[in-house]
């Protein structure tokens, strides 16, 4: 026998996980949290939209504080989303991401 024979490959090559699409997931958003988060994005869009409708006021300092406020709403909402959706998640950890 040759020594090649003897002592053949006893690793396997690692199987890659299957790409999603995007890298989009949905678990860390289950149940009721997805509805919610979603719901929360369009409304504070409306809120922007609604605000932007408006041409003449009398005093505009709370429609600005209205139009900061919901515009950053918006913002962060899907700031949100994109975080918890996709891959970024499992990259960077768990708790660096609740650090944040």
């Amino acid at each position: 026998m040759e020594d090649g024979a003897v002592y053949n490959e006893t690793t396997e090559p690692q199987a890659k996980p299957p790409r999603r699409p995007f890298g989009c997931t949905l678990r860390h958003l289950w149940g009721w949290r997805l509805p919610i988060k979603a719901l929360q994005a369009i409304l504070s869009l409306l809120a922007v939209i609604c605000e932007e409708i408006v041409e003449d006021c009398v005093t505009c300092g709370g429609l600005y504080f209205f139009e900061f406020t919901s515009c950053s709403a918006f913002l962060l909402s899907l700031l949100i989303l994109c975080v918890y959706c996709i891959d970024v998640y499992e990259t960077f950890g768990e708790d660096k991401v609740q650090t944040v």
